[in-house]
């Protein structure tokens, strides 16, 4: 299978090329700047393009079946890129005919889960969404973006993201986030996107994933 992945150079998108080369499938990542990507394999190919450029992330697109996507930014400063981004995403998809599309979002777009704790929903939720109010807000209009799309689109919400190892041991919930699991580490993440984007009961849905 050939598996496009945007936002490869960050610490989910590596994640999600290399456990999608070691699961033996052709992968296509799109960086800015190569040299970011630390990845080298015989079946991986490496596009260089602007992800607002959706005429340049064709040929990126162009044959794979499945596209998964790790855009976001680290903070309120450079917010906007997934909503830009996703946007010409969707459009080069489109025109290429790839139908199935996975991207990461983050439980702070949605409501507090059910059978939180005082302390969370009280203090330590309020506080997150607005430190990072323009972060969830660039994000929020992401997945209205795609959810208005016609593609088969999963959109993946984790909570707090480690760079701890991938542990197999994470849960997921419809709609709502994983009660009481406010961490998940970036490879988890990406085993739980490669797992879903197999899977029909995933298509246009959102998914809170937690470790």
């Amino acid at each position: 299978m050939r598996i496009t992945v945007f936002g490869a150079t960050g610490g989910t998108g590596q994640q999600l090329v290399r456990q999608a080369l070691d699961a033996g499938h052709k992968v296509t990542a799109v960086v800015r700047n190569p040299d970011r990507l630390p990845v080298r394999h015989e079946r991986l190919e490496v596009a260089t393009a602007e992800v607002t450029d959706s005429e340049a992330l064709r040929p990126a697109v162009a044959g794979s079946e499945i596209a998964l996507s790790a855009l976001g930014a680290p903070n309120n400063k450079s917010a906007g890129i997934a909503s830009k981004g996703t946007r010409a995403i969707l459009r080069a998809l489109e025109a290429e005919g790839v139908h199935r599309y996975l991207a990461v979002s983050a439980v702070p777009v949605g409501p507090d889960p059910e059978g939180e704790g005082l302390f969370y929903r009280t203090v330590l939720s309020p506080l997150v969404r607005r430190v990072f109010k323009d972060v969830y807000a660039d994000l929020t209009v992401m997945e209205q973006v795609i959810s208005d799309s016609s593609l088969d689109w999963t959109i993946v919400r984790p909570p707090q993201l480690t760079d701890g190892p991938l542990s197999g041991g994470w849960e997921r919930r419809y709609g709502g986030g994983v009660p009481r699991r406010h961490k998940i580490s970036r490879a988890d993440v990406a085993e739980a996107m490669l797992v879903m984007a197999g899977e029909a009961e995933t298509v246009k849905q959102v998914v809170c994933v937690a470790g």
